[in-house]
This record gives structure tokens, sequence and C-alpha cells, in this order.
């Protein structure tokens, strides 16, 4: 069982136009709706200034192929001074009631062109007594609120500053009464029981008030090390089905899929033995780190399971399969059975 690359990609390239988007268009949110039958996709985007500060550009279309911009400035880019004052990216959407919540990952400081072996940005040094999160300009995770993709509410930090955590999605409904958040902390070691970072598990009765959280899974086979989740959860009968991607001991980036028991979030029920995608096209080898496939977000539409992807983190490219044969397929790997 295989992604099926669009022959199309990628579907995004930087545009040479807009200098907030020259360098970089890359690890793109998704959302389909199914009442105008459009798909958006809400991107992460930087120009070429040395210090890389990160925005969210937007793009619509009406096959899930074809992609024009919605606009030549950002939708959402960093704050003037606040917690995610230096980047915004990798955003993941989900809509609850008529309101759409994107999480996003942030620093207070741009991050640097980090693909460069001599920056010449480096963010500001600070005294031991300032936090963490300023020291070692930490990757924090933040939420932003809106109806139209055009106006947004940053509403504030969905992680604790004091630890490195990114790869945070929520559920698009609250399950036992509360709301869940996956998320990868940076967090290994014998304190940990683990040798790699893992994707974690969290719950809140409000969604800036999650607690500390819980293991859901590690990396497992050879392709496996360091894991994270990619996609926000997507109900269907047999569970909550969630692309991950997987850091393997060749630094190559590939994705597998899981199902989450619908009634209980903390429970992996079904996992990919093998692989759905990995780096080959030269969209996904060649770019400022070689050999990503990387999504944020995936849809259905027409029985069809998009899934949207950034590539060497420079490109957005599509892969696809029928969502009826993923489900079959993973319905085949029952987590107790590995």
């Amino acid at each position: 069982m295989k992604l099926q690359r669009y022959d199309g990609n990628p579907i995004l390239s930087p545009n040479p136009r807009n200098e907030w988007e020259s360098l970089v268009t890359t690890n793109p949110g998704a959302w389909y709706d199914a009442d105008t039958d459009e798909v958006f996709l809400l991107y992460r985007a930087a120009g070429p200034d040395p210090e890389h500060r990160i925005y969210l550009g937007l793009a619509r279309s009406y096959d899930g192929y074809a992609f024009e911009r919605a606009s030549d400035e950002p939708v959402f880019g960093p704050s003037p001074d606040g917690f995610d004052a230096g980047c915004v990216e990798d955003p993941r959407v989900v809509k609850m009631d008529d309101t759409f919540f994107i999480t996003y990952a942030c620093r207070a400081f741009p991050p640097g062109q980090y693909w460069l072996p001599d920056r010449s940005y480096a963010p500001p040094r600070w005294p031991a007594s300032c936090p963490a999160m300023l020291r070692e300009n930490l990757t924090t995770s933040g939420l932003a609120i809106t109806r139209d993709f055009k106006s947004f509410l940053r509403a504030g930090r969905v992680t604790d500053p004091r630890v490195d955590n990114r790869d945070v999605m929520l559920f698009p409904e609250k399950i036992k009464g509360k709301y869940w958040l996956i998320h990868r902390p940076a967090l290994a070691g014998a304190a940990y029981g683990l040798e790699h970072p893992g994707i974690w598990i969290s719950s809140s009765d409000d969604l800036l008030g999650f607690d500390g959280g819980r293991l859901l899974a590690r990396g497992e086979r050879d392709w496996e090390t360091k894991i994270g989740g990619n996609t926000p959860p997507l109900r269907t009968p047999h569970g909550w089905l969630t692309i991950y991607h997987a850091h393997g001991v060749d630094r190559q980036y590939r994705l597998g899929a899981m199902l989450i028991a619908r009634d209980d979030p903390t429970r992996i029920t079904h996992r990919t033995r093998d692989w759905l995608m990995q780096p080959e096209k030269d969209y996904e080898t060649q770019g400022y780190y070689n050999g990503v496939v990387f999504p944020c977000g995936k849809i259905v539409k027409n029985g069809t399971l998009f899934v949207y992807y950034g590539g060497a983190d420079k490109f957005v490219g599509v892969a696809t399969c029928a969502m009826e044969e993923l489900i079959d397929y993973l319905l085949t790997c029952p987590v107790d059975s590995r």
C-alpha cells in the first residue's frame, strides 16, 4: 500500500513575485468545504531574509490539484513582539461548530536559514535568569482562530513554553467531554523510556489548558527513529485516521498511518507496518532539508484521500489513494499482532 504522487507536482512552488514567499512554500494544512467543493491550503512560506521569518499563505482549488493563491500577502504572520514573533509554521486545521482552530509551531525569534552551515543570523543571547524559551529559542505551539481564513485571532500557546514541542494537532470534537491534543515534545532518555522523541496525547477542559500528557506512540521499525504526528485526526467508522512521519537512521522522512480508538484517544488500534511514502522525486530530495515528505493536512473528496505535503522544506505536493483502500490496509495491521 503506497500513496500515489500527482504527476503535476509540485502544486505550489516559491513565488518570485512576492518576497515573503520567494524562497519557501511548504508544509500545508488543508480544509475541504463540501458545500462549495473548494479545497483550502494554508501553507508555510518564507523569503530570502537571513533571519528566515516564516509566514502563512492561502491557496484555493476546486479539484484538489490546481491551486491559485488567494492573496499577494500572507494571511497570518509573526506577531510584533509576542511568543510567536519569530515565525509561524506548519499549520494544522480543524473545524468545530462554525470556527476553524489552527495549531501552528512558532518561536520568539526567527530560526535563521537552518540549512546553511554558516548562518549570518543568530537569535539574541539572554542571561540564565531568562526563560528557556528565550535562551534557547525553543519551538512552542500556538492556537489561531478564524471563521474565514481572512482575519485571525491569536489565542495563545497550547504547549508548555519550557519544552520544545511541535507537530501539534487537535481532534475536531470533544471525546468523553474533553478536548484532545496530539503533540511531539522533544523528550527522550531513561526518564521517559524513549531513545528518541515520540508522539504524545494530552487532554483538557479548555483549548488553552492542556496537561503534560502521556506517550501515545514511539518509533518501532527500522524506518522509524524519531516520530511525530502530521495530519489532524479524521473520524472514520473504524477509528480516528491520522498520518504520521518517521525520521529514519538515514535522516529521511517517511510517512505511516494509524487508527486511534474512536472513544479512547490514548489507544492506537492499527498502525501501518511499512511506510506509505518516502522521498523519491527531486522536489522531495533537493531543497533546504533534503529527503523530506511532510504533510500537515489531508482531505477526503469523492472517496479519495488527498494528502498535502511539503517536499524538501521548499515545495508543496499532493499524493492520493482511495480512502477505502487505506482503511482496508490498516485493518490488516492491528497493533496487538505486530
